[in-house]
Formats: structure tokens, sequence, C-alpha cells
């Protein structure tokens, strides 16, 4: 995949009827490559969540440079800067950091250099464009009033991330002021130039679950001798289909998906135990609740109907709740980008069966989140591909090994997008 030629900078129009944006995006296309230098460098060099270290340093680096107030280790690598400027609304920034343990096979000379870890979902987007944005704001503050908070999440893949800042002190502490609102975007595999929202419930809750099944081993010879746990397993991964199948209702949604299964290490052994991991989205809370408790039924019925002497164990492994927009929020906010980049590039879209831990960020502090989706797979081939119909063959998604975004325009919408955002909810007119 090559780079676009367009650069991706249209702020050409500011959504209050002030020059505020077009104002403090005037610098960007100056900036865009070292953004894109920075981009590749941190695509280069992914880590793992906790382990964030080296993008960390960076973002509190920039952040320094660009007059925040910064403090950094919260939650081994969280950082945030903050930029008082005045009175005004509270408007927190968020971008996740983490890399993912997949093998790149792009091709593309700043691929990963970090055997078997890769920035397979974008989060070195997401830092890139929220250092641009927090960079321009900075410059541009004769423009807004305000507290701005630039926050650089650690450990969103494994759901954990968002509550341990929270856990560390965040807001109770004072780190940080407490938000009026929280605004985040997300790199999917839409058409660069693109942005895609979906109001009220727009991702799911996820639930990843790890289920021991016990047996009892013995020789493969004497299967009569044993209980088997494979068979028992074997047995749950099948029949646990049948709780979206027949449990849940047409109208709702939930998706159950077993994802590992790990028992013995010879032919020739029946092992003891068997290990099935799984995971459960919903977007309801009642609909999880009765999913939830579904699989742990047939889990322990597999089990009975084994002669089992001991019930499976259940361990949740990480959880994250359903990400909500806010209407009001999503309505100002979608006028904004209406202005800056036209109607013909915001759309509606569908809700989407992935999940975040944003939302955490905005219940911690009884504020209003706005999560959007920004396009970053080349354009022409994403208009091709949809017009053949084959999005999900031509297309690779999130957490696939060639899931690369073009660097333009996605960088320099994303970093407009949440300048944009921004500019909607701090107030007018800066110290000076």
């Amino acid at each position: 995949m090559s780079d676009s030629d367009t650069t991706g900078t249209t702020a050409n129009a500011d959504p209050r009827g002030s020059s505020a944006p077009a104002a403090v995006l005037a610098p960007l296309d100056d900036r865009l490559a070292d953004l894109v230098a920075l981009y590749k460098d941190l695509h280069r060099h992914p880590e793992l969540g906790f382990q964030e270290t080296r993008t960390a340093a960076e973002a509190a680096r920039r952040l320094t440079a660009s007059g925040y107030d910064v403090t950094t280790g919260i939650a081994e690598t969280g950082v945030v800067g903050v930029l008082r400027n005045g009175p005004g609304p509270v408007v927190l920034l968020r971008a996740d950091m983490d890399a993912l343990p997949v093998t790149e096979n792009s091709g593309l000379d700043y691929a990963s250099t970090v055997p078997g870890r890769m920035h397979a979902c974008g989060h070195d987007v997401h830092v890139t464009c929220l250092l641009g944005a927090a960079d321009l704001l900075a410059a541009g503050r004769d423009h807004w009033s305000g507290t701005l908070i630039a926050l650089f999440q650690p450990a969103e893949e494994v759901g954990s991330g968002a509550r341990a800042m929270l856990d560390a002190g965040l807001y109770r502490d004072g780190l940080v002021p407490t938000p009026d609102v929280v605004l985040a975007q997300h790199v999917v595999p839409l058409g660069a130039g693109l942005i895609a929202y979906c109001p009220g419930p727009c991702m799911a809750a996820a639930d990843s679950l790890e289920i021991t099944f016990h047996g009892t081993g013995g020789h493969g010879s004497r299967p009569e001798t044993t209980t088997d746990p494979i068979l028992m397993a074997a047995s749950f991964v099948q029949r646990v289909q049948s709780v979206v199948a027949r449990e849940v209702a047409p109208k709702d949604q939930a998706v159950v998906t077993v994802g590992s299964f790990h028992a013995g290490d010879s032919a020739n052994v029946i092992p003891d135990r068997a290990v099935v991991r799984l995971s459960v989205r919903t977007f309801d809370e009642t609909v999880r609740t009765a999913v939830l408790a579904a699989i742990d039924r047939i889990a322990r019925a597999e089990a009975a109907a084994s002669g089992a002497d001991r019930a499976p164990d259940t361990e949740l492994l990480d959880s994250f709740p359903v990400t909500v927009n806010d209407a009001t929020t999503l309505r100002e906010v979608n006028e904004q980008f209406t202005e800056l980049f036209g109607a013909q590039r915001l759309f509606a879209y569908e809700q989407a069966t992935g999940s975040e831990d944003a939302g955490l960020l905005a219940t911690a502090a009884g504020a209003p989140l706005y999560y959007w989706w920004l396009g970053g797979w080349d354009p022409e081939e994403f208009r091709t591909a949809l017009a053949a119909g084959r999005l999900a063959q031509d297309i690779p998604s999130n957490h696939s090994p060639h899931f690369v975004p073009v660097v333009q325009p996605t960088l320099g919408m994303g970093v407009e997008a949440l300048t944009a955002a921004a500019l909607s909810r701090l107030g007018g007119g800066g110290k000076g």
C-alpha cells in the first residue's frame, strides 16, 4: 500500500462562524512531515500493553515542548498533559498506545522491527493524531479558552488501561481536572477521508472467559478408565453456539466466539483437563447477564453429562463496558465536522461488535462521550472493493497482520478531527 498524494488538510471553514478552526489548523501543512516521521517511527517500534515506555516517553517529550503540564507513569505507562487556558470547559482527548502480539505482513519499509509485535489496530495513528492536535491547540490558544487534557492510555487491547489509570487516581487525586466531555477516535478499514459515527450504544460490551474442564487422565488405549476432558470441552464448544442461535431474541445482538482450546501433549495420553477461552459481545446488560449465565449452565451440564467429579472453573480474563455516544455531543461535534469536511465525508454507521474502554473515562467523570471512526484505508482500494461487494475479502480488518492504514490523508484528517472536536467544546477566545 502506498501513501496518497493528498495532504488531507481541509481547514477552510469555521463551524462556529469565527476564524478559530481555520486559524488553529493553519500550521498543519507545515507540520505534516514531522507527524508522518513520528507515525512511521511508532509503527516500527510497537509495544504491548503496560510496556509502552518508548511511546510514552515521546508523548511526554512532545507535550512538554508544547507547553503542557505533564504527568507520566500513571498505571505504569500512562501519560497526561494538561493545558490551562483561562475559564471554560474541561475537554479530554484520549489516544490509546498499545500494540498487539501479531507478526506484521505488510511488506512496508516502515514495518515493525519487533518480532511478533505489530500496531495491527492503528494505535500508532491515534498517538500521532493526538500529538498533532495537542500541538496545534497549544500554538493556537489565543482562539479558545478552557482546559485541554491530552491523555495517552496504555493497555486498551486487554481492557484494563482506562480502569488502571482511574484506579491510579486520575481524577480522585487531581492528576487531571475532571473533564466536562471525553472525545476519542479510532482508525478503521473505511476509506481514508471518511468519518463514521453511531448514535447511542456504538460498540459492544465484551467479556473474555477462561473455562477449565476437569477430567481424569489415563492411557489412550483404556479410555474407559478416564473421564475425557477433551470430549467434555469439545461438546461444550459445539453446544455453546446454541446460546446465540436459540436463547437470544432476533431483535437483540450477541456474539459468542471460542478462540482458544488447549488440552494434552501426547497422542496416546488422555489429559486431566482442557482449557477453553471464549469472548462474549453484547449491547444490553440484560442480554449480557443471560448469555453469561447460559455459558456457565452449559459448561456445568457438559461436565455433569461426562461424569466429571468436579465442576468447571470459570475465570473472567477481561471486561469492556458498552461504549455509548452522547446524543447532544455527537450532534454538535458532527456539525463541526460537516462544516470542516463536507457532509459527503460524514456518515452514520451500524453498531460495531468490537469493544473499547474509553467510555470508562467518561463514566467516571459523569461526562458525555463522543467516539467516532476515522477512515484509514486507501480510498481507491476501498471504493473498488465496495463496488465489487468484496470489502470483507479485500480490505484487511483491524488486528490483521496486513492492517496498516494509508499514511495520508489519514493522519491529516485525524489531526483535524480531534482539533475541530475540541474547539467545538472549548470556549471562544483565549487569554492571549
